[in-house]
């Protein structure tokens, strides 16, 4: 007996070492998004995306040796569900997580890893929101432990009513957004905006409604019909565009349609099936059929591994970036990762410089405005079988798609 317990005290040192050497073989990040409810379309891509990156990434040598593995959290696009999950990710070790879909939740993951860390030193985790755009985020509420690779609401509204400016043909425009805090931004300051640069411009229509919860939304385009708009701004993600639009097919409303993410799940068959051809745009950080060779290249074999197209090239920014910084700190401490991207700066997926400005840790890029609609020879990608695609409007340079911030940064 005495001999079994002798062995059994040399052995279970061991066994731990062991363990624990395994489990930094791995560099863990906690995927926080919807995998059910109403955000689940959005979700699934997201989560899809995320892997092929950590494949590519494991595929080149991983990170500093070290294979990525994408672990998925459903957090049912709710803030305290959200928490339960991050709480989870902490206790499984988990140092780093990301999340897109949902301002509020991103809110409220932002708020528990900076309550994780101060309380946890030595613990410390990071999180990096690749989607999730309200300013909030990167002013008033900034945190150290947060980094933002989407260009928030209020840059991405800057870049567009900087090209409806020019375009004198909008007379009446209508606003209808999703009752949360982006989508009270967006309409906040579209109207601030529009006001600002184009004072003609009348704002026929302004609505808000409840966030993925609506299944018909015939009775908000008769209202867009009855206003005599020639234009809808929107922010809505998720079922909330597709639906959006599904049901102004099925209405007959021929307007144009300023967006931010009618690319998503079911936006691009209803924009095809209201014949509005090049009548919707979207304002992202890259497009398909930009024509920049490494985003076409990309984008080709991502088609062919996921059958998916690209939403995301921000989630390649993000995940390049994250392995270029814990390179440059030759660590993954999420401390030594977090001073590694203050102000780095990197050739963006679909061209041109980005940079992580220390300030407040928004990502700075270029801004694109695409439509949607019927495809020429030089726009090799359509969407969702519809044979439509996304053509480049107009690009505006990273310079002319920043504003200030107003975040006064706590460092550790």
């Amino acid at each position: 007996m005495r001999r079994f317990l002798t062995a059994a005290a040399v052995a279970l040192p061991m066994l731990g070492f062991g363990a624990g050497a395994m489990a930094q073989e791995t560099v863990k990040i906690g995927y926080i998004d919807p995998l059910s409810g109403g955000g689940a379309s959005v979700g699934e891509v997201g989560l899809k995306t995320f892997q092929y990156l950590a494949d590519q990434i494991n595929a080149d040598g991983g990170i500093l040796g070290k294979k990525v593995e994408i672990v998925p959290f459903d957090n049912k696009t709710n803030p305290q569900e959200s928490l339960i999950q991050a709480q989870k990710a902490a206790d499984a070790g988990i140092r780093y997580i990301t999340q897109g879909n949902g301002s509020a939740v991103a809110a409220a993951l932002s708020g528990f890893v900076t309550k994780h860390n101060s309380r946890n030193p030595g613990k410390e985790m990071l999180y990096l929101n690749y989607a999730a755009v309200d300013p909030v985020l990167t002013n008033a509420k900034c945190s150290y432990w947060h980094f933002r690779w989407d260009a928030n609401s209020d840059i991405k509204m800057e870049a567009l009513t900087n090209y409806i400016k020019g375009v004198p043909s909008i007379k009446k425009v209508y606003l209808i957004n999703q009752d949360y805090s982006f989508g009270q931004s967006v309409r906040s300051e579209a109207r601030k905006m529009l006001a600002a640069k184009r004072p003609d411009i009348k704002i026929v229509g302004d609505e808000l409604h409840p966030l993925l919860k609506i299944t018909d939304f015939s009775p908000y385009i008769a209202k867009i019909k009855a206003s005599g708009a020639d234009s809808v701004v929107t922010g809505n993600w998720g079922q909330d565009i597709a639906l959006l639009l599904k049901a102004a097919a099925d209405a007959g409303l021929k307007v144009n349609w300023y967006t931010y993410y009618s690319g998503g799940a079911g936006g691009p068959t209803a924009i095809k099936q209201a014949g509005l051809d090049h009548q919707v745009f979207q304002i992202t950080e890259g497009i398909p059929n930009a024509g920049h060779k490494s985003a076409v290249d990309f984008e080709k074999a991502f088609r062919e591994k996921t059958h998916l197209s690209l939403w995301y090239p921000r989630a390649v920014n993000q995940m390049r970036m994250f392995k270029a910084a814990a390179e440059k700190a030759k660590s993954l401490d999420p401390v030594k990762v977090a001073a590694a991207l203050e102000g780095m700066e990197i050739e963006v997926l679909d061209g041109g410089k980005g940079t992580m400005r220390k300030d407040d840790h928004q990502f700075l890029q270029p801004i694109y405005i695409s439509s949607f609609g019927s495809l020429t020879d030089k726009e090799p990608f359509d969407e969702e079988g519809t044979g439509w695609g996304w053509k480049l409007v107009a690009k505006i340079d990273t310079a002319q798609a920043t504003l200030p911030t107003t975040c006064k940064m706590k460092r550790p």
